[in-house]
């Protein structure tokens, strides 16, 4: 059975109470319930880890080396600086979307992403259902050809 990790960094525990208006009110469990029903439904195997800790995450992301068929990564504030959590990410070879909940283009300038450019993509915008939306592409089948 194909096995997929959905890592969320700092601040992500918090969801549903802090800044509703950005992230909306929707919890950190309340997504990964979704995300369980949803890999139930796909026949595919799905595993959390959040860590406020750059260094947990990093670690979290190298004993998924081997393992794990795809990452789904919400780096929280890790997303426009850590070049050390991208670095683990491009070391083990495996496929990964990078989910935001809100649309990091159309907020402050400091807030782009250092891992996009490595990531098969990127779904930024769509609240708690980006999660969703990143689970069925990086599991169903798909070309990888054109455009």
């Amino acid at each position: 059975m194909r096995k997929y990790l959905v890592i969320n960094g700092p601040n992500l525990n918090l969801l549903g109470t802090r800044e509703p208006e950005i992230y909306g009110t929707v919890t950190l469990d309340e997504i990964e319930n979704r995300l369980k029903k949803l890999a139930k439904d796909l026949g595919i195997s799905i595993e959390f880890f959040q860590s406020n800790h750059e260094g947990s995450l990093i670690d979290c992301i190298h004993e998924a080396k081997d393992v794990i068929d795809g990452i789904i990564i919400n780096p929280g504030a890790f997303t426009h600086y850590s070049y050390a959590i991208r670095d683990a990410l491009s070391s083990i070879n495996i496929p990964f979307i990078e989910v935001h909940l809100s649309n990091l283009h159309a907020r402050e300038s400091f807030r782009i992403s250092v891992m996009a450019d490595i990531a098969i993509g990127q779904i930024t915008g769509f609240g708690a259902f980006g999660y969703e939306m990143a689970l069925q592409a990086i599991a169903l089948p798909h070309s990888s050809g054109g455009e």
